[in-house]
C-alpha cells in the first residue's frame, strides 16, 4: 500500500507541475429533430470533415458517442433498449417489464447491471447491495424523447469510471430544452398505451424543460403484466458567458405483474402456453425520485464540472423461480425489498497547457457516494403475503474515489494517457441476525494507460490497459452464517479487481465509411453468477474473457445509412473445477445490422436485424441456449410541420425464440421431491405492431446572459 500511495502522490505532483495531453474541449452541441422536436445533443465525438480532429477526442477504439442520428430510427420496445445502439450490447428481460432489464456485453451476462455502469443526466443508475442483485440498474424511469445522446466506453481504461464499469459504461444525456413542444400517443395490440407531453418554457432567465409520461402495458402474456407507471421530469437551466447551471428533478412510480421464466417441460407437455405463468402472483412495485444540481465553469483552456444528487429509491419484488421445490405447501415465492436514500457528488477539473511545444491536458476529480439503506430484506411469501423473514438488514455504504489523468501529445502521431484512480469503501451492516452484523472496509488503486498512434491516411491505432473493479454486496463482507440454513459461510472480498487490455483501430479511409475493430482481454478476480433459487447473484471463481468487436457505418446520399456491429467473446473460469470451466450465461456471438432512411419524400424508415448467439447454461457446456434472430422495422410519415405518424414492428418474422434461458432445478406439483433439472425460458414477444402519433408546436426558449459560445459544453458528459 505504501508503494501505491507513493505512486498516487507522484502522479498528483506531475499533474500540478507538468503538462498533460490532448485537450478535451467539447465540440459544439449539435441540434437534431426528434419526433418533431429539436433538442440539444450530448457533447460527443466531434463530427467534422477532419478525421484527424475527431479521432483526437477518443482514447480507445471501443469508445464512442451516439447522437440522435444514430438513435432516431431504431425501433425500441422498452426504454432500456436504447443501449442496444452501443455495439455489442444486448438487452433482454426474464420477468415483467417493470423489472430492470437483463444486460449482455463482452462475454458477460451482466444480470441486471453488474459490470456495466449506467448514468442518466449525470446521476448513477446502478444500485450496490441491492435486494435483487449487485449493481441493479433499472432504466424504466428513462424518457427516450428527452435523450440527447449516449456516450459509451468499454473496458477498465478510464480513470473517471469506477464501480460496475469493468465491461463498459454508458452516460445517457438529457436535453436542456426542446425547441418544439410535443404531445404523443402510442398504442399496440397487447394493451400498450402511452401518453407523453413535453416542452420548454422561459423561467428565471433560463429554460424550464418539462415532461410527463403515463404508461400501461399488458404484453402478450396469459396473465397480463398490467404494468402501470407515471414518470415525470422538470429541468431548469441557464447558460452564461462562463457558467452553466442545471437543476433536474425526476420522479417515477411503477407497479406490475410478472410472467417469470418458466420450465420448458411445462410448455412441452401443454401444461402452460409459451406465454403462460406458473405463479401468476409474481410481480412488483418500485419508485425512484431524484434531485440533482449541475454546475459547469468553462474558460478557453479549462473546464470544471460538478454534479450533486440525491435519490429516494424503493422496490418490492415478488418472484418464484423454483415453484414447489423448497415448500411443497405454500410454494417458493419470495419477496425482495429495498428502501434507500442515495446521495453523491461528482466533480472534476480539466485544464490544457503547452509543455515544450507539446499539447497537454490534466484532469483531477473526486467522486463521493453514500447509500443509506433502511431496509434490504428477503421474505418467504405466498401470493405476495409475507409468511416469514429470511433476512432483514440495514446497511450504510460509503465510497470516496479521487482520480487523476494526464494526456500528452508527444508528437503529431503519438499520444499517451496515464491515469490513476483510488477507491475507498466503508460498509456497516446491522442485520436481524447479530452474527451477520459488522463493519468492513476496502481500498483499491487502479492504474490506467492508453496510447494513440496516428492518424495515418485517416486511420488511427489504440493500445489500452488498466485495472477496474466491481463491488460485492456489503452483506457478503460481514456475513458469517447463511440466513436461511444457519450454516457457516465464507465472507466475500468487498472489492473485486479486474484487469484488461485492448488493441484497436479506427478508420475513415473510405469516404462515407466509418469503421473500428477492437481485440480485448479481461481478467476478473471473482465472477458473479445467477442463483436461480435466490433470484440473485453469487460470487464464484475468477474468470478470463477474450474477444473482438467490429463496427462499420456507411453514409449514402439522400440520408440513407447502413450499419453493422459484430462481437464475439470467449469466457472461461481460470480455476478448474469438476463441474466445468464455462461461465453460465456468458454471451458469445452478437450481430446487429440495419439500414435507415431519414426524410425521403416525407417518409422515414428503418429495418434492423439482431442475432443473439447461443450461451452455455451450465459449467460443462452440456446444456446451451438456442440462438435467436429477430427482425424489427419502423416506418414513419412526416405530417407537415406539426408531427409524425410512426409504425414500429417488432419480431416481424414471429420467431419462436427466447429472450433469455437459464438451467437449474425446480419442482412442479406431482414431481419428485428432489425436483427436475430443466431449461427455464422467457420467450421473445410475438410479432407486434405499435403505432405512435406525435404532434409538435413551436416552443419557447428562455434567455441566458449570453448566447451559447462555440466549444462550450451545454449538457452531459464531455471528452
Amino acid at each position: 500500500m505504501r508503494k501505491e500511495t507513493l505512486a498516487l502522490s507522484l502522479l498528483l505532483g506531475a499533474l500540478v507541475h507538468s503538462p498533460a495531453a490532448l485537450a478535451q474541449t467539447p465540440p459544439d452541441s449539435a441540434a437534431r429533430v426528434h419526433e418533431g422536436a429539436v433538442v440539444d445533443t450530448l457533447p460527443a465525438v466531434e463530427v467534422t470533415d477532419s478525421f484527424d480532429r475527431s479521432v483526437r477526442r477518443v482514447r480507445a477504439s471501443s469508445q464512442g458517442a451516439l447522437t440522435l442520428a444514430d438513435l432516431k430510427e431504431r425501433p425500441t420496445n422498452r426504454p432500456g433498449a436504447i443501449l442496444e445502439a452501443i455495439p455489442g450490447v444486448v438487452i433482454s428481460q426474464h420477468s415483467g417489464e417493470g423489472k430492470a432489464n437483463q444486460y449482455y456485453l463482452r462475454g458477460f451476462n451482466l444480470d441486471h447491471g453488474t459490470d456495466m455502469a449506467t448514468f442518466v443526466a449525470g446521476i448513477p443508475v446502478n444500485m450496490p447491495t441491492h435486494a435483487h442483485g449487485q449493481g441493479y440498474s433499472d432504466l424504466n424511469f428513462l424518457i427516450p424523447e428527452l435523450v440527447s445522446g449516449v456516450e459509451y466506453k468499454k473496458g477498465p481504461y478510464f480513470a473517471e469510471e469506477g464501480d460496475f464499469g469493468t465491461a463498459g459504461a454508458a452516460h445517457i444525456g438529457y436535453a436542456n430544452h426542446l425547441d418544439q413542444s410535443i404531445a404523443q400517443l402510442s398504442y399496440d395490440q397487447d394493451g400498450y398505451r402511452r401518453a407523453l407531453i413535453a416542452g420548454s418554457v422561459p423561467a428565471a432567465r433560463g429554460d424550464l424543460l418539462y415532461a410527463l409520461e403515463g404508461f400501461h402495458n399488458d404484453g402478450p402474456w396469459v396473465h397480463p403484466d398490467d404494468y402501470q407507471k407515471v414518470n415525470g421530469l422538470l429541468r431548469w437551466g441557464r447558460t452564461g458567458a462562463s457558467n452553466d447551471y442545471r437543476i433536474t428533478a425526476m420522479g417515477y412510480d411503477g407497479r406490475w405483474n410478472s410472467t417469470d421464466q418458466v420450465p420448458e417441460r411445462a410448455v412441452d407437455d401443454g401444461s402452460i402456453s409459451r406465454f403462460g405463468a406458473i405463479d401468476p402472483s409474481d410481480g412488483g412495485r418500485s419508485h425512484r425520485y431524484s434531485l440533482s444540481v449541475e454546475w459547469q465553469h468553462f474558460t478557453p483552456r479549462s473546464l470544471t464540472q460538478t454534479t450533486a444528487y440525491a435519490i429516494d429509491y424503493g422496490l418490492n419484488l415478488f418472484s418464484n423461480f423454483t415453484y414447489f421445490l423448497d415448500d411443497t405447501t405454500h410454494g417458493d415465492q419470495f419477496e425482495q425489498a429495498d428502501a434507500r436514500i442515495v446521495s453523491g457528488l461528482r466533480t472534476s477539473h480539466s485544464w490544457s497547457i503547452e509543455w515544450a511545444g507539446r499539447a497537454a491536458e490534466n484532469v483531477a476529480g473526486l467522486q463521493f457516494r453514500r447509500d443509506d439503506i433502511s431496509r434490504v430484506g428477503l421474505y418467504d411469501t405466498q401470493a405476495r403475503v409475507r409468511l416469514s423473514t429470511t433476512s432483514e438488514d440495514r446497511v450504510a455504504q460509503t465510497s470516496v474515489s479521487p482520480f487523476v489523468q494526464n494526456t500528452l501529445q508527444w508528437s503529431p502521431w503519438l499520444r499517451s494517457t496515464l491515469g490513476l484512480r483510488a477507491d475507498a469503501y466503508w460498509f456497516h451492516v446491522a442485520s436481524d441476525n447479530p452474527l451477520n452484523s459488522g463493519d468492513a472496509s476496502s481500498t483499491l488503486l487502479s492504474p490506467k494507460l492508453g496510447l494513440s498512434l496516428g492518424p495515418w491516411a485517416k486511420t488511427a491505432w489504440f493500445l489500452n490497459a488498466g485495472r477496474g473493479f466491481h463491488s460485492n454486496d456489503a452483506r457478503g463482507s460481514t456475513i458469517t452464517v447463511d440466513p436461511k440454513t444457519g450454516e457457516p459461510v465464507e465472507r466475500v472480498k468487498p472489492l473485486v479487481p479486474a484487469t484488461g487490455a485492448e488493441v484497436g483501430v479506427m478508420s475513415h479511409a473510405v469516404r462515407g465509411l466509418e469503421t473500428s475493430l477492437s481485440l480485448w482481454l479481461l481478467d476478473l478476480e471473482s465472477e458473479l453468477v445467477f442463483a436461480g433459487d435466490a433470484g440473485s447473484t453469487e460470487a464464484s471463481r475468477p474468470s478470463r474473457r477474450t474477444g473482438f468487436e467490429w463496427s462499420a457505418a456507411y453514409a449514402m446520399p439522400h440520408g440513407v445509412r447502413a450499419d453493422i456491429d459484430a462481437a464475439w467473446s470467449h469466457a472461461r473460469f481460470t480455476e478448474h473445477a469438476p463441474e466445468g470451466d464455462h461461465v453460465p450465461g456468458a454471451v458469445e456471438g452478437v450481430v446487429s445490422a440495419g439500414i435507415s432512411a431519414d426524410d425521403v419524400a416525407g417518409f422515414l424508415a428503418s429495418v434492423r436485424v439482431r442475432y443473439f448467439g447461443p450461451r452455455p447454461l451450465i459449467e460443462d457446456n452440456s446444456v446451451r441456449s438456442q440462438a435467436s434472430t429477430t427482425l424489427s422495422a419502423e416506418l414513419g410519415h412526416l405530417l407537415g410541420r406539426w408531427g409524425t405518424l410512426v409504425i414500429e414492428g417488432f419480431n416481424l418474422l414471429d420467431a419462436k425464440v427466447s429472450d433469455i434461458d437459464y438451467f437449474y432445478t425446480s419442482r412442479l406439483p406431482g414431481e419428485p421431491a428432489a425436483g427436475v433439472d430443466d431449461i427455464h425460458t422467457h420467450p421473445e414477444a410475438p410479432r407486434t405492431l405499435r403505432f405512435r402519433l406525435t404532434a409538435a408546436w413551436p416552443g419557447a426558449v428562455g434567455s441566458s446572459d449570453t448566447p451559447p459560445q462555440t466549444g462550450h459544453p451545454k449538457n452531459g458528459q464531455t471528452r
